[in-house]
């Protein structure tokens, strides 16, 4: 007998089913409560008015314009009627001239009388509106209807009187504007197309800049280049000692190199010929110090003064970077004087010299931090591969507290400026305390001689910062900048330049880790470092995916600083939110037009140089 595969349906599979569409329901149901999803209010006719209204002028944006001339009719009414019946004496007028007439010539208030007009310009439109008080010059105006003309100049409309009650006559106005001369544009238009041309450099600069960072940041976020570096634990505290140390002592010999260089900012020709000066002593400098080739190897006389040297060319070369800056901000001056309307271009050098000012102390702390912690692993690798176990594990028992004891220190003092908690056991002797325990126990339980994972733990925290970043919107960072640089595309820049620094680090971090290894190994096998790995193995491999994201990022700069200009962040954000807030729906309507332009006009762009450049 055939056994039958059919199987009975089971009930308890039939109710879980049925529980879970009830549960579903429930959720979209309390959903539909939370959004308070409410159709009639869509259908009311206050909200359809509004609509309409919205939307009609949304149609329409501000861009074209006429000069106009306007013709302006009074006619008076009573509100209400007088005891004995008397009704407002009509204006005159000539047989060409525009008038109205209103029926009937007085009425309760709230009561709705219709007016017509003659004579006036054929097919014109303009307000119909209410003039309270005897004064026709009155500004102060009620209510408003919209007369449009026919051919013929004529129209008519049932106009409802407001709630002014008067014994004097009042007045009905009728304002119907013509066209006149040819079109142009508005100043809608004029200001859009300023704000959409400042919103375009808003993203280039934003994006150029956010790509030079964010390109050294791809290759500490990327796990398969991270995931070989490997260091003995002398070495990685020695290297945690020499961070702080070196950028300390290479920010005060920067600023003091920068003050020495004050005194020659005066004559221009000087800091052309000292720049010039430190250029060639250093190239100089470095061809001795790193000769390309040599026979016999150096005596330790030797490489310390080569050391010395390069130390000394570091310094000379810091010298004459601040003497070039200064060169700059003076030539910049001086173009921005003499060019007129293409003073922009001295306003370029001027500020890009106050940048290298600027960046220069942070560059020589960080280059001078970066020495020092690589001189210092130095020593410790070496001493690890030198030095017995016995002698290592002493090493890292007197280093380790220390070097986590710093890191935790200085993790403390940055707490208690951010929170000002005025309790130096939290900030300072807690750390402290804390670090040389962590360190002690760390260098207990860890071999003298084994490699820890540096680079994993550099992975680590690098992704972990930039996804902490990545987390904030461009429009909360447009706000603190706003309030560091003032209300601007500046600050726009700056916003949108560190959200794209994280965002184009992750991307480009996840194309370096699916790029082939093969030719990695290639170049390895050859006894290549390093660095020259990543040159030849790794960077021809991802100059392609690179520009493909870069050009995305711009356009999405371009649509990003429409939103920070919410918030003080420049571009035509900024206009946009003026006229939404001054119901200027038809110049909202330009600024939006100008939007969906330079968005499709970049797509556009950036697919053809993709198809040209990959």
């Amino acid at each position: 007998m055939k056994k039958s595969n059919d199987k009975k349906a089971s009930p308890w599979k039939s109710i879980k089913i049925g529980l879970l569409a009830l549960l579903v329901m429930v959720i979209y149901a309390y959903g539909f409560q939370i959004t308070e999803v409410n159709l009639e209010e869509l259908r009311s006719e206050k909200r359809q008015t509004s609509l309409k209204r919205v939307t009609r002028a949304l149609a329409k944006p501000d861009i074209i314009e006429y000069d106009q001339t306007e013709q302006i009719i009074n006619f008076p009414i009573y509100i209400p009627c007088q005891a004995d019946g008397t009704l407002p004496v009509a204006p005159g007028h000539a047989a060409s001239d525009p008038f109205l007439i209103i029926t009937p010539g007085c009425a309760s208030p709230g009561e709705t009388v219709q007016v017509e007009g003659f004579d006036f310009a054929p097919n014109v439109t303009g307000p119909v509106r209410f003039v309270p008080g005897s004064d026709v010059t009155n500004i102060v105006t009620l209510g408003r209807d919209v007369a449009e003309t026919d051919n013929t100049g004529h129209f008519i409309l049932s106009f409802k009187l407001p709630e002014r009650p008067s014994e004097d006559v009042q007045y009905i106005r009728a304002s119907l504007r013509k066209n006149v001369g040819s079109p142009h544009f508005t100043q809608t238009a004029k200001d859009t197309w300023e704000k959409i041309i400042e919103t375009v450099f808003l993203a280039l600069l934003a994006t150029t800049f956010g790509t030079i960072l964010a390109i050294p940041l791809s290759f500490l976020a990327a796990r398969n280049l991270m995931k070989p570096v490997k260091s003995p634990l002398t070495s990685i505290a020695l290297s945690m000692i020499g961070w702080p140390l070196g950028i300390y002592v290479g920010f005060i010999i920067v600023n003091w190199v920068g003050s020495m260089s004050t005194a020659l900012h005066t004559n221009a020709w000087l800091a052309l010929a000292v720049a010039i000066l430190a250029l060639v002593l250093v190239w100089m400098g470095i061809r001795w110090a790193l000769p390309q080739a040599e026979v016999n190897s150096p005596g330790r006389l030797i490489r310390f003064l080569r050391l010395g040297v390069i130390l000394l060319c570091v310094v000379v070369g810091f010298f004459g970077l601040f003497q070039f800056a200064s060169l700059v901000m003076s030539v910049g001056k001086s173009l921005t004087l003499t060019l007129g309307p293409f003073g922009f271009l001295g306003n370029f050098f001027f500020q890009s010299g106050d940048i290298i000012l600027v960046i220069t102390s942070s560059l020589g702390a960080l280059v001078a931090g970066g020495a020092v912690s690589s001189f210092l692993s130095r020593m410790g690798l070496q001493a690890t591969e030198k030095l017995p176990a016995g002698g290592v594990k002493i090493i890292n028992l007197i280093l380790t507290p220390i070097a986590v004891a710093t890191i935790l220190v200085l993790l403390g003092q940055l707490i208690e400026w951010l929170y000002q908690i005025g309790k130096p056991f939290y900030t300072l002797w807690g750390p402290m305390i804390t670090g040389v325990v962590l360190g002690l126990a760390l260098a207990i339980f860890c071999k003298a001689k084994d490699a820890l994972p540096t680079g994993m733990v550099i992975y680590y925290i690098t992704r972990s910062v930039l996804n902490g970043l990545r987390s904030v919107e461009a429009l909360v960072m447009a706000i603190v900048f706003v309030i560091a640089v003032g209300i601007g595309p500046f600050a726009g820049v700056m916003a949108l330049g560190l959200h794209t620094i994280v965002s184009l680090a992750k991307l480009y971090s996840e194309q370096v880790e699916s790029i082939m290894t093969g030719p990695l190994e290639a170049i390895q096998a050859t006894g290549a470092n390093r660095l020259q790995t990543i040159i030849y193995g790794v960077v021809p491999q991802i100059v392609p995916p690179y520009i493909s994201y870069t050009m995305y990022r711009w356009d999405i700069n371009v649509r990003m600083s429409t939103i920070i200009g919410f918030v003080g962040g420049g571009g035509i954000g900024f206009l946009l939110q003026q006229n939404i807030n001054l119901l200027n729906y038809r110049g909202a309507s330009a600024q939006m037009l100008a939007i969906a332009v330079v968005v499709a006009s970049m797509d556009y762009i950036s697919s053809v140089l993709r198809e040209k450049t990959i």
